[in-house]
């Protein structure tokens, strides 16, 4: 598997958001299923993930599920940037597997980026980086078919079936499961 399943990280300094989680966070643990943000609060941490997998999803006005973010252990999990400036999501985050999470309140950062240039840079470097993958996404959704979004998955992530389920790889390639499944075959024919 790719080193950074999300590309944003390849543009931010990690070693900054790490040492801050690690250091100063709390280590929490999430069950299967337990939020980690609800659309409509406030994220109340930035997270470390130093194990398990969540996914960012909205539901739409039918009710359906639809998938927009997926996270790895070793990555950063968080309502980037709302959390921080104290707006209400429109995502809810949510474990996918047993996490271990060290989980820094958002309240910290939002104080530290007062008085601390390097936060203060550091979040923005973030916001532009989480922004541009975000946008990258949203082209590839109206510029690639859905067979080369996948093809573009799976050349980077090709264990991403061992790690989550087929409903969400779908949901986050804005396909249904049994189109997921018949691209799967056929690669595989």
């Amino acid at each position: 598997m790719a080193e950074n399943f999300n590309s944003y990280l390849d543009h931010i300094d990690t070693a900054l958001w790490h040492e801050l989680c690690v250091r100063e966070g709390k280590l929490r643990r999430y069950e299967r299923g337990e939020e980690f943000v609800r659309a409509g609060e406030t994220g109340k941490y930035i997270g470390y993930i130093k194990s398990g997998t969540l996914k960012y999803f909205t539901v739409s006005s039918n009710g359906d599920e639809h998938v927009i973010g997926l996270e790895l252990a070793g990555e950063f999990v968080a309502d980037f940037p709302f959390s921080i400036y104290n707006q209400k999501s429109r995502v809810s985050i949510v474990a996918t597997s047993r996490c271990e999470i060290y989980c820094l309140p958002v309240n910290i950062i939002a104080e530290r980026m007062k008085t601390d240039q390097r936060i203060r840079d550091c979040v923005m470097r973030s916001t532009e980086a989480v922004f541009a993958t975000v946008y990258d996404r949203y082209l590839a959704l109206h510029t690639k078919t859905p067979q080369e979004r996948y093809d573009d998955l799976m050349n980077q992530h090709p264990d991403l079936f061992r790690i989550f389920p087929l409903k969400d790889i779908a949901s986050y390639l804005n396909i249904t499961p049994t189109h997921l499944s018949r691209l799967r075959k056929h690669i595989e024919d």
